[in-house]
Formats: C-alpha cells, sequence, structure tokens
C-alpha cells in the first residue's frame, strides 16, 4: 500500500510545530512498511485529486491566511472538494482550518473566502469587538491560550490552543469532540473542531498527533480507505507517545485538581 500526502502551503502554514503532524504520519506509515510520499503544494500549484491521499494544512497567522486564501479557493479548492468527496483524508488545523470553512474575518481588513468544505465560519475576536491590538498583553485578552482537552468519542485528545479566531459551526455540522479543559472552537458551545466525511478540523497545537496516535491511525486507515478498502492496520508499540499524551493530562490535573479519565 501506498499512502501520498499533500501537505498544503508547507513553507507559509506550519506554526507551534504543526509540521511534526507530517513527520508523525510518514513515521507511522515507514513502520509499517508501507510506502509514503510527501508532496508540497505551495501557490500557484493546482491539485490532481486523484494523485493525493492525505491533505494537510497547519495555522499561519492572519497575514499568512491572506497569502494563501485566494490560492486555495481558486487553485486548489477544486481539485481538494473532488478528493474529499471521494473519500480522501484531511487534517486542517487553526489557521487552515478557519480557511476550510466558508469565510475568516479577521482582525482587521476584508473576509477571506473559505473553501466551504467544512459547515463553519470564524471571526476574530478582536473584529467582534472592534478592538485594535497594539502590545502583546492586549492581544491576549482577546485569544484562547492554554491547555486543550477534548473528548473524542471513547478517546481523549491533548494539546494546545493559541488562536484569536472564534469558529462557529452550521446546523447539523459535526463537531470533532466535547471540550473537557479549554476553549475549543469559540468558548461559548463547549465544541471543538468539526469533522466532515474524512476531513477534520482542529485548533490542537503541538503537534498534535504524536501525543494522540489513535487519531493519527484513524486519519490513516480513512486515507487508505479510499483505495483499498477497510484496512486493518497492524499495531504500534506506541510506549512513548502514550507516555507523552499521559504526560500532557497528568498536567492538566494538577492545575485543575482532579483527574481526566482515557482509554486513549
Amino acid at each position: 500500500m501506498k499512502l501520498t500526502i499533500g501537505y498544503l502551503y508547507a513553507d507559509i502554514m506550519s506554526l507551534y510545530g504543526d509540521r511534526g503532524n507530517v513527520l508523525c504520519l510518514v513515521r507511522r506509515c515507514q513502520w509499517r512498511g508501507m510506502d509514503v510520499a510527501v508532496k508540497e503544494l505551495r501557490l500557484g500549484e493546482p491539485i490532481d485529486p486523484k494523485a493525493i491521499d492525505f491533505f494537510f494544512i497547519g495555522g499561519g497567522a492572519d497575514s499568512h491566511q491572506q497569502l494563501i486564501a485566494e490560492d486555495l479557493v481558486k487553485v486548489k479548492g477544486p481539485g481538494i472538494r473532488e478528493a474529499i468527496e471521494e473519500g480522501a483524508a484531511a487534517l486542517t488545523i487553526c489557521g487552515g482550518y478557519q480557511l476550510f470553512g466558508y469565510y475568516y474575518r479577521p482582525i482587521s481588513g476584508e473576509d477571506l473566502p473559505g473553501l466551504g468544505l467544512f459547515n463553519a465560519w470564524t471571526i476574530h475576536r478582536g473584529a467582534q469587538l472592534g478592538v485594535k491590538v497594539k502590545t502583546i498583553t492586549e492581544a491576549k485578552v482577546i485569544r484562547c491560550v492554554g491547555n486543550l482537552v477534548v473528548q473524542w468519542g471513547k478517546h481523549v485528545l491533548v494539546g494546545f490552543e493559541n488562536h484569536g479566531g472564534r469558529t462557529y459551526l452550521g446546523p447539523g455540522a459535526q463537531p470533532l469532540g466535547k471540550v473537557l479543559l479549554g476553549r475549543g472552537n469559540n468558548g461559548e458551545d463547549g465544541c471543538e473542531g468539526i469533522v466532515y466525511k474524512n476531513a477534520i478540523g482542529t485548533y490542537l497545537h503541538g503537534p498534535c498527533l504524536p501525543k494522540n496516535p489513535h487519531l493519527a491511525d484513524y486519519l490513516i486507515q480513512a486515507a487508505l480507505a479510499r483505495r483499498y478498502g477497510p484496512v486493518e492496520l497492524p499495531l504500534l508499540e506506541d510506549d512513548l507517545e502514550l507516555q507523552a499524551h499521559r504526560a500532557a493530562l497528568e498536567h492538566v490535573w494538577r492545575i485543575r485538581g482532579e483527574a481526566i479519565l482515557t482509554t486513549h
């Protein structure tokens, strides 16, 4: 079996260790004896929907999102939509997640059109309040910053968030999970992320996949199923990965003074 990962805007959208998600996917495939390739998809490059099994896009500041928004919608959008509708997998983080929705309204300037793949939209908190941010202290007040723990089905996901945008899901949209600690999509509805077919949007940085191997394998299986049908992945010795996962939860426990149970 072969897995081809399309890394969207690797030179622009990769905040807070997001590149580590691609490294994690590559290693977990290689450890299982699978052939895996990473194709960097840069500005101006259209997408062959048949050639990519898994799309990844990381986070970026407003200025980074402004650089890629038009290209994402007009140049890459048709290929991405076709691939996702046919079963390709995707992991979109923070700024990438926002631009896979209908639009992102930055703290200043015009709305940035999104792919509309996710039934969601995002508005920067500064734009909601009509405030101008001049210092780091002012920015911190309107940002969601800190540990993020999410109940994802029977599993728990860990990471951290750092975003000024507030994402709202439309009717019928499926969130990734329930927030156990942190703010998640908007700090109001208790939800984090979104799921559409085999595409996931989330605010989990860190990077999220090395500390959440169950999510990594879920996405690998989903991506492979498009070409090969249902796939059962051989188990890996995830002692270090689960140790990192538990360490993140123990840190949360020390902060909150209570245990968060997880089956990983």
